[in-house]
């Protein structure tokens, strides 16, 4: 309490130095009590560190072991053939492989198939080739032996017309039977000579066009069409054909080949083939005819 005037009471300065030297050694208990606890704590804290770490390593090299003993393990069955991703990369290699020899077989297959059609269609061509040259050689050589047939013909005829031919007619005579004392008759040697005068030639060339032996007609096919004496034919065109017998035919082109032309009559239809050769050696005439 204080007292009046100013002072204190004594008492109160009693409880205050009782009370001060207390305190301080409280004070610094506590201090190193708090320090020895944050030294221990710290000391905790890197032995847990420590040992966390160590763990680490180790697990570490746990994994490392096991993967490297799952990769022996794995070389060791691919090594046998037993490892799964090899047989199953191995069967879709099989497969590819065998769609690839399928494709190869059925490629060989249709080769083969179009080899022999392609075989077919040439022989068929190459006969029927070898044909028409057969028949084209036929009618060549039959129409060279008609030219000189027809040539000596006509040399024959001009000379029956020229009368350059002497015929010798022997003199009938009544033979005598002659006497033993008669002389041996000579013969008469003189001839009496043929009066010339016109004949008429054979019944068969009487009316008839005769073509000249040594006539030449330019003949050629050009990009579809018939070139023939200085004029042009073409399919579907109404002509018509003579021929060495002075026949004459009415005809229409059905088509025009290479070295042929085929006619088809307008009678009753039927087809011809006439060939270059025959129209430049004058075989076959044409002549340009109304299509009505």
């Amino acid at each position: 309490m204080t007292r009046r005037g100013g002072g204190r009471d004594p008492e109160s300065y009693e409880e205050e130095d009782l009370d001060s030297p207390l305190d301080e050694e409280d004070g610094e208990r506590s201090g190193r009590a708090r320090d020895s606890d944050e030294d221990t704590e710290d000391a905790s804290e890197t032995d847990l560190a420590k040992h966390d770490e160590e763990d680490y390593v180790e697990m570490k090299e746990q994994m490392y072991q096991d993967k490297l003993a799952s990769l022996k393990r794995q070389l060791q069955q691919l090594q046998e053939g037993t490892l799964q991703e090899y047989q199953k990369r191995l069967k879709k290699l099989d497969q590819q492989y065998k769609e690839r020899i399928r494709n190869a077989e059925l490629f060989l297959q249709l080769e083969t198939e179009q080899v022999e059609r392609n075989y077919i269609k040439e022989k068929k061509a190459a006969v029927k080739e070898f044909e028409d040259k057969k028949i084209e050689l036929k009618e060549n050589l039959i129409a060279e032996l008609e030219e000189k047939k027809k040539m000596i013909e006509s040399e024959k005829l001009t000379m029956e017309l020229t009368g350059d031919s002497m015929e010798v007619k022997p003199i009938m005579t009544r033979k005598l039977r002659r006497r033993p004392n008669d002389p041996v008759p000579i013969p008469d040697k003189r001839r009496k000579p043929r009066l010339k005068g016109k004949r008429k030639g054979p019944k068969h060339l009487e009316g008839r066009t005769r073509f000249s032996p040594a006539q030449r007609f330019e003949a050629r096919i050009e990009d579809g069409k018939l070139y023939y004496d200085k004029r042009w034919y073409h399919k579907s065109q109404a002509i018509y054909l003579e021929s060495k017998e002075n026949t004459k035919i009415s005809c229409v082109i059905s088509s025009v080949g290479a070295n042929e032309i085929w006619v088809r009559k307008t009678s009753d239809s039927t087809k011809m083939r006439i060939y270059l050769g025959q129209l430049q050696r004058g075989a076959f005439v044409i002549r340009r005819r109304s299509a009505a």
